[in-house]
């Protein structure tokens, strides 16, 4: 398995979009790649190790980024197979390049994070009324930016985010380093941060659900095994490896 930026992928990709799937190694190998929403990374980083090992002299290479740029780039025709976002609205403005129909496989939530050693003294979502909290938020395009504002706007969060970020990653990683005192992620980023963060819930969180969709793409050079991958993540072990990183159920 191959995680790279998304457009050093494609423009890696692109070469090779003439000549089918066979790894550029020359080893006779086939790659599929998968676009996945930023909040997908460790889970789907671990369930394309699985596929790897499943399937011999098969290479999954992942590109993550925002759900939007995601669907631009294969609508766009990029070289790829599977597309992964973190809502269905996103999904459907790629309706024209799915080779099949997108099916649910997990739900999110939002949380609020801070530092480990929270130097802001947040106590709860409250504190960030008060104005001294410099808190992020992802960018609106992006799912989590829409559900962060939606928040905002249920909580009357009048108080502005410091900065708008492009994707969720983006927004832990702000904290995580200490540059904002809290950030709006997704429940399962705070539990892949584990120790780096604290957690406080957001009122209202339960009525912002985010829904992932997945599909295979028609610009596929292997149909079959865009197919299995889909199948994986909708399994039971896919299931177990969502649900264990913080994912709800479909």
């Amino acid at each position: 398995m191959k995680p790279l930026p998304l457009l050093l992928t494609l423009a890696l990709l692109l070469p090779l979009a003439a000549c089918g799937d066979d790894d550029e190694g020359g080893d006779g190998g086939t790659t599929i790649t998968v676009l996945a929403a930023a909040s997908l990374t460790e889970t789907f980083t671990a369930l394309a190790d699985e596929f790897e090992a499943d399937h011999d002299g098969v290479t999954v290479r992942l590109a993550f980024d925002s759900s939007a740029t995601l669907a631009e780039q294969a609508v766009g025709g990029a070289p790829a197979d599977v597309l992964a976002t973190a809502d269905t609205k996103t999904m459907t403005s790629a309706t024209d390049v799915l080779a099949a129909d997108p099916e649910v496989f997990a739900t999110n939530t939002m949380v609020l994070v801070t530092p480990a050693d929270n130097p802001a003294g947040v106590t709860s979502y409250d504190d960030l009324a008060a104005g001294d909290v410099t808190y992020v938020v992802c960018v609106e395009t992006a799912p989590c930016g829409k559900v962060a504002a939606a928040l905002r706007t249920s909580t009357g969060l009048d108080a502005e985010p410091a900065s708008l970020e492009v994707d969720v990653k983006a927004v832990l990683a702000k904290v995580v380093s200490g540059e904002a005192d809290a950030g709006l992620v997704y429940a399962s980023d705070a539990v892949a941060a584990g120790a780096d963060v604290r957690t406080f819930e957001i009122p209202g969180a339960d009525a912002q659900v985010t829904t992932y969709p997945i599909a295979p793409l028609e610009q596929s050079q292997d149909a079959d095994l865009a197919q299995e991958f889909v199948d994986l993540v909708l399994s039971d072990a896919g299931q177990q490896v969502l649900e264990d990183a913080g994912f709800g159920a479909p």
